[in-house]
């Protein structure tokens, strides 16, 4: 028998009544950010949610200030209806659908910048992208003030972003990470592996191929970065162009000083027109 679907709100003024009808029921709330077409990674979260909190709001935004102009906004997927099914099955509680106008009115003029963990890496080919993550997420929390947001450790460097700015803002939100899901290949799940091609989707796990043969040579004592170069090296030779493979600190995402501290590896390349991230712990 099929759940009911979520109630869906679009305004401010709606998403806080409704927090606060849940406030009154005393229940903690979880947020999941989205920008929707969502897909197995996004129900682990909505789950994981489910168990810490009482009730549990997912928004769907497909943000364009985190987009350059060059890039997919236009055709990201969007696939609305899909994704309240999908939520229904879940048992989320509220999505939150926001015009653009309702997120960035006429006369929008201000941007959160957040330095530290943004630094580097996607900011080196995406220099607009985490302005516009930390202002849309700070919006979002702003917004809802949940007691818990989650977000996927596919998104690694945003991940730590995003915990970086709830902390330096005191706005009360616990970050909560998870574990990327894969597909049985290794492929780490994403909205954008819709536009891969079967022959590039037959290619694309060699990303986390050489990123897990990266960590287990570190992890025996190798040369971070003679793993790394081997690592992009690899990638490149599938057909792909790299933008970068990566050995980081785990928890700042600066660079290695030195032996003893945790390690993050991660990537990002291009296949035919699809760019693809991943990252592990070593």
């Amino acid at each position: 028998m099929a759940r009911t679907r979520p109630n869906v709100v679009e305004t401010v003024s709606q998403l806080r009544a409704a927090v606060r009808a849940f406030r009154g029921e005393g229940a903690k709330v979880a947020l999941v950010p989205t920008m929707g077409a969502l897909h197995a990674g996004h129900v682990a979260l909505v789950r994981r949610a489910r168990e810490i909190a009482g009730r549990t709001v997912v928004s769907i935004f497909v943000n364009p200030t985190q987009f350059g102009p060059t890039e997919d906004f236009s055709r990201y997927p969007r696939t609305f209806e899909a994704d309240l099914d999908k939520l229904a099955d879940v048992g989320a509680d509220l999505v939150y659908a926001p015009a653009p106008g309702e997120m960035y009115p006429e006369g929008f003029a201000t941007r959160i910048v957040v330095g530290g963990p943004s630094e580097g890496l996607e900011t080196d080919f995406r220099p607009h992208f985490f302005a516009g993550v930390a202002t849309v997420v700070g919006k979002l929390f702003i917004h809802c003030m949940p007691d818990y947001a989650l977000f996927g450790e596919k998104d690694y460097q945003q991940l730590k972003v995003v915990t970086r700015l709830s902390r330096d803002l005191d706005l009360g939100v616990q970050v909560v990470g998870m574990a990327t899901v894969r597909e049985a290949d290794g492929l780490a799940l994403s909205s954008r592996n819709a536009y891969l091609s079967a022959a590039e989707r037959a290619t694309a796990p060699v990303i986390h191929r050489s990123l897990s043969a990266a960590a287990a040579a570190i992890r025996a004592g190798g040369d971070p970065a003679a793993a790394v170069a081997q690592a992009a090296d690899a990638i490149a030779e599938a057909g792909l162009k790299v933008d970068y493979v990566a050995a980081r600190n785990a928890d700042t995402l600066a660079a290695l000083a030195g032996p003893g501290e945790p390690v993050r590896l991660l990537a990002a390349a291009w296949l035919g027109s699809t760019r693809l991230i991943d990252n592990i712990p070593v």
